[in-house]
């Protein structure tokens, strides 16, 4: 059994979960402790214990730690990559890229530890100096799904510990293999008791007893928009700092000038890739009317082209759905999207062992259709056309979200009028929408997100308070 990581001990359990690969359910992966109370009081309490200590640290010695993490992953990065493709789903090649992309994590925030700066400003009064400071927050309460099951817990992992936090980390039910991972190469690697502490289990326990805790600071969750209503009342009752990133409903437009080619490409990748389980996916394509029915022929050709199968196997284009409840609510919005009228292409189940769809266009879509405007979180992706740049503006800010957004186009104006008026926190030209950098800020606007950015060095704000000191002359 894979156990959790409670002030820098291995600790077994009564009760465990089993994980299995959703391409093939008979494939077991491990069977991994599930927390109890007690479990997450002792992590809390250790965290709690540790952090005055971790805070005074030596930022050199928080920098070799992340360092020393994110080597050992790039070191093993295809044999993390395989057991994040059986346990998640993702291709091998997506796989192996994330891996990586945690690896860079950790080494960004390993330089960011010792550039955790401030200011000296002059003040209005003679003989007075102001120093800014930044200075750790205590323990922070890091909840992830698991669609970026090694991803998305190194860029807040990373950043936590690099301010100088200590770290009570519940990861993803389906997903417990990559978080124990990450915990067992900072055990390692020297992490001090205490500073991470790994609690796998249910979030119905778990969430609310880290929102709950007055010795957890702050919360940073990442996951469904209904789930992260819990943290928000919660965290808003005891004031307590909170970060949310909760999903899209992210549109692309394609407009007439656009390069059919770049513009096909972009929302083949965009909405289906991944499975279509990204929040940046891109699962609106506004398309202008002028390229509409050569767009939607070429898409329709390179959708049915892509090659569904085993994660593993390197010729496969798309994985399975992470789970069987996930595929249940995939094909309940291809039904729905069916009864609201729009012409469905793709969108069924194989008939193989594992989760599997293909991908789906709801073609004829308007924005109003609950399938337009809720998010799915598969590879299914409405096709909505309209007259002109305006109108297309004004459908992408037409919903609730604001994470991520696209324009495909050759017209320079027509760019910076997107860029300039899109109610989203990333805009992609001629790119994806799902596809971000490590080093740079991730968020968006509107239900999509709360709080302060992550990743970068905007994530500075969130896991560090401000202070300000006056010092005279005496």
């Amino acid at each position: 059994m894979f156990e959790n990581l409670i002030n820098g001990q291995w600790v077994p359990a009564d009760k465990s979960t089993t994980n299995r690969n959703p391409a093939n359910p008979d494939d077991v992966i491990g069977t991994y402790a599930t927390a109890t109370k007690n479990d997450v009081d002792r992590a809390i309490a250790a965290a709690s214990e540790a952090a005055d200590g971790w805070a005074h640290s030596s930022p050199q010695f928080r920098a070799d730690l992340l360092d020393a993490v994110g080597t050992r992953i790039l070191d093993r990065k295809e044999e993390i990559g395989r057991l994040l493709a059986r346990e998640e789903g993702k291709t091998l090649v997506e796989a192996i890229g994330e891996t990586t992309r945690a690896g860079h994590l950790f080494k960004f925030f390993a330089g960011e530890a010792l550039r955790f700066s401030g200011d000296l400003v002059p003040s209005v009064r003679p003989g007075v100096d102001v120093e800014v400071t930044r200075e750790p927050l205590g323990v922070v309460g890091l909840i992830t799904p698991w669609n970026f099951p090694i991803a998305i817990p190194a860029w807040k992992i990373a950043p936590a510990l690099a301010y100088g936090n200590t770290v009570v980390f519940k990861p993803a039910d389906l997903t417990p293999g990559c978080a124990h991972v990450i915990a067992t190469l900072l055990h390692d690697c020297g992490c001090p008791p205490g500073v991470l502490n790994l609690v796998m289990g249910p979030g119905s326990l778990i969430g609310p007893m880290l929102a709950e805790s007055p010795d957890v600071t702050v919360i940073s969750f990442t996951g469904s928009e209904g789930i992260g209503a819990g943290p928000a009342e919660t965290c808003g009752r005891t004031r307590k700092k909170l970060q949310l990133e909760m999903g899209g409903k992210n549109p692309m437009v394609v407009l007439d000038d656009a390069d059919l080619d770049v513009a096909v490409g972009a929302c083949l990748n965009g909405a289906f890739y991944s499975t279509g389980q990204r929040c940046t996916a891109s699962s609106r394509l506004i398309v202008q009317s002028g390229i509409y029915d050569a767009f939607v022929d070429k898409l329709i050709t390179q959708m049915k082209a892509l090659r569904l199968g085993d994660p593993l196997d390197p010729t496969t284009q798309i994985g399975p759905v992470a789970s069987e409840k996930q595929l249940r609510n995939n094909l309940g919005y291809v039904d729905l999207a069916r009864q609201e009228d729009a012409e469905v292409v793709g969108g069924t189940p194989l008939d193989r062992p594992g989760f599997f769809q293909t991908p789906a266009l709801f073609l004829n879509a308007t924005n109003s259709m609950r399938s337009s405007q809720e998010e799915i979180f598969g590879p299914c992706a409405s096709v909505i056309k309209v007259d002109d740049l305006e109108e297309a503006i004004m459908t992408a800010n037409a919903t609730k979200f604001g994470l991520s957004s696209g324009i495909c186009t050759n017209n320079l104006a027509a760019m910076r009028a997107f860029k300039r008026r899109s109610q989203a926190g990333m805009v992609m030209v001629n790119l994806p929408t799902a596809g971000v950098d490590y080093h740079v800020p991730f968020g968006g606007r509107k239900g999509s997100s709360f709080g302060s950015r992550e990743q970068g060095r905007y994530a500075v704000e969130f896991y560090s308070a401000v202070k300000t000191t006056y010092i005279g002359e005496g």
